[in-house]
């Protein structure tokens, strides 16, 4: 008895085109669904990977309060002659100096390289490169700010004048605390010392102990003084 094309058992799996010599290959289920699963493991790599370059490029928020209109003008004419005094490097460390006046915490280098919405900080640093092209130094463009803003202009006050107390007065402090500290220990410990030998029997002058004689007493008292 033969048997048609219908009564051929069937694979599971699903067909592809006929090869070369006729017959079809077929491709098991799970083979199937392992090579669905790991397209799209791929594709969620490639999402999360865009997610996350996306949340790089995106710049760190300011979150204070940010005042875009505190910008003042900082100018002075170029001196006669002017040739920039600073270096790249040196400006970098001035600008550290200089807080930008837009509300944030942050001095005009670190907030105009990481906020790229506060539009205060791009305006200082353009000062900023106006008097390093007219000739004026480190010194003379950060008094050129406080004239314009006040100390609040400054990351940290001047070490002059009435700004040393700021930097003297903590460890000024911590000094007297510690000399202060350090006497009333040592009258601490007279103290102690002095109550000890009140309160200890000297010698034969000692009140006599019921049952102990004054001899038993001297000696005792010698064995002791020997000892120490």
């Amino acid at each position: 008895m033969s048997h048609g094309p219908a009564d051929a058992p069937r694979s599971i799996g699903t067909s592809l085109a006929p090869d070369v010599d006729g017959a079809r290959r077929t491709i098991p289920r799970r083979a199937l669904l392992r090579g669905l699963g790991a397209v799209t493991g791929a594709v969620s790599l490639v999402a999360v990977a865009r997610r996350t370059l996306g949340a790089q490029e995106t710049p760190a928020a300011n979150f204070a309060p940010m005042e875009q209109g505190a910008y003042r003008p900082t100018l002075r004419d170029p001196k006669p002659g002017a040739t920039p005094q600073l270096s790249e490097a040196e400006r970098d460390a001035l600008e550290h100096r200089i807080k930008c006046q837009c509300g944030c915490i942050l001095d005009i280098y670190t907030c105009r390289t990481t906020d790229f919405t506060c539009q205060v900080s791009p305006a200082m640093h353009r000062d900023v490169m106006r008097l390093i092209a007219g000739g004026y130094d480190a010194e003379e463009i950060l008094d050129a700010f406080v004239s314009t803003y006040g100390e609040v202009a400054l990351t940290a006050p001047k070490k002059e004048g009435f700004n040393w107390a700021g930097y003297l007065a903590p460890g000024v402090a911590m000094a007297t605390g510690a000399v202060a500290l350090t006497l009333l220990l040592r009258k601490w410990s007279r103290e102690a010392r002095a109550t000890a030998a009140a309160r200890a029997p000297s010698g034969v002058a000692a009140a006599a102990l019921p049952g102990v004689s004054a001899d038993e007493l001297a000696r005792l008292d010698r064995a002791l003084r020997d000892e120490s």
